[in-house]
């Protein structure tokens, strides 16, 4: 074994002197045999915290220590007993004792008047920033529903620490195997030497061998373009990826030598939402409504015979607009292997549309502005990707049993499912 990694190994992890003296006096006090002994044992400490950190303030409000005789008070204000007051933290809820004073000029900071939940306000912050939310906002936010005052630099620190997490999503093993790969790009301000620059934040969405949904990372570059798309692939393919069946992407340059040069058996189908949106340029708005309609029945035919019959239909019809005809007539190949599968398999393959509403959703995010560094942009995204992966669970996507029937139809491609089907 490596010398070096043996070493990392043993080493301990340093842990801060004052922390564990203080798990130590609850392991001795509780013995806790559990994780919920534990648990018990930490909220059982909540309220003697929470009560020394008010009396900390009182202290602070009247300028003397409780049972402080000998400090000359320059206030007649008092100590005046105390309220009871129940607070719901995230491991329950915890009976404390509030410190009064007598003229009622007390206002405690660590814990609100009126505010009695305090659970998880860490997690609620990044959820706020997971929907988009400014600092600000945030700050506002937590003022208006739990009446104290969270600064910028607060939210801030609270958010930096999501990208310990992103380091590891970012770097985690990916699955072997991949039905599909959609690949995209979105665009974001990002403040780079001084300057403003767009920059392209590439996005991968993968559907498993079960249809299982899975971004499988995200990367910044300066612009979009073949080269940096196949050091992705390359980087997916370090990360564990052997195989993949299908990528779906848009028109870039050289994507598909790119990705047959990492993974030599995939098919890559350009988007055929994207050829409509290219084609539409060279015709008037007047005609849109008809020429897609008529496109529609070039690519949703039957089989290839009637799309082929309908093509020539389609290039007679729309001969007046050769530019439209072009784009159509360059890629045709991309809409006769649409027809070397089913028709749920199509329906797939054939459009970027389900990464394209993952960036509609990660453009609501990160439409506040400028970044700045890339940085900021990986950790309001991630956290966006988060809020995904909830809605997501563990549901396959629609129609998915129909989908693996028809790949099932090809030998070829049942033979490479069937290798990574029980891993």
């Amino acid at each position: 074994m490596n010398t070096a990694l043996m070493a990392q190994r043993k080493k301990r992890i340093q842990r801060n002197p004052a922390a564990e003296a203080v798990a130590k006096a609850i392991v001795e006090n509780y013995q806790p045999e559990t994780i919920e002994d534990m648990n018990m044992a930490i909220k059982d400490i909540f309220g003697p915290m929470f009560e020394a950190m008010l009396q900390g303030e009182m202290d602070g409000h009247l300028g003397y220590g409780s049972n402080d005789h000998e400090t000359v008070k320059e206030t007649d204000n008092r100590r005046n007993g105390y309220s009871s007051k129940t607070l719901k933290t995230s491991y329950g809820e915890v009976p404390i004792s509030v410190p009064r004073d007598r003229d009622a000029s007390f206002t405690p900071q660590i814990i609100p008047k009126r505010v009695r939940n305090v659970s998880g306000i860490e997690d609620k912050v990044l959820s706020m920033y997971a929907k988009g939310m400014s600092q600000r906002d945030i700050a506002d936010t937590v003022s208006d529903i739990y009446g104290f005052e969270l600064s910028a630099e607060s939210i801030s620190n609270i958010t930096d620490r999501v990208m310990e997490q992103v380091n590891e999503w970012q770097t985690r093993p990916l699955k072997k195997f991949y039905t599909f790969l959609f690949v995209d790009c979105i665009y974001v301000n990002i403040r780079k030497d001084y300057a403003t620059k767009n920059c392209a934040v590439y996005v991968i969405l993968g559907y498993d061998v079960n249809g299982l949904k899975d971004i499988l990372g995200l990367w910044i570059g300066d612009t979009e373009g073949k080269h940096g798309w196949m050091q992705i692939f390359d980087e997916i393919k370090a990360r564990g990826v052997e195989d993949v069946l299908f990528i779906s992407m848009d028109g870039v340059s050289g994507l598909e030598d790119g990705a047959k040069s990492i993974f030599p058996e995939v098919v890559v189908q350009r988007c055929i939402v994207h050829l409509i949106r290219n084609s539409i340029k060279y015709v008037p708005t007047k005609e849109y409504r008809r020429f897609t309609a008529h496109l529609k029945k070039v690519y949703g035919a039957v089989s290839l015979k009637a799309a082929e019959a309908e093509f020539e239909r389609f290039k007679q019809a729309w001969a007046a607009y050769p530019g439209a005809v072009n784009v159509w007539e360059r890629n045709w190949k991309h809409v006769v292997q649409l027809f070397n599968y089913g028709s749920a398999v199509r329906k797939v393959m054939y459009t970027t549309n389900a990464i394209e509403s993952i960036n509609a959703s990660f453009r609501k995010v990160t439409k506040k502005g400028t970044f700045p560094n890339e940085d900021g942009v990986m950790k309001v995204l991630y956290l966006r990707i988060t809020e995904l992966y909830k809605k997501w669970t563990s549901r396959a996507v629609p129609n998915w049993a129909m989908v693996r029937n028809q790949l099932s139809m090809d030998d070829a491609m049942q033979k490479r499912i069937m290798k990574y089907e029980n891993l």
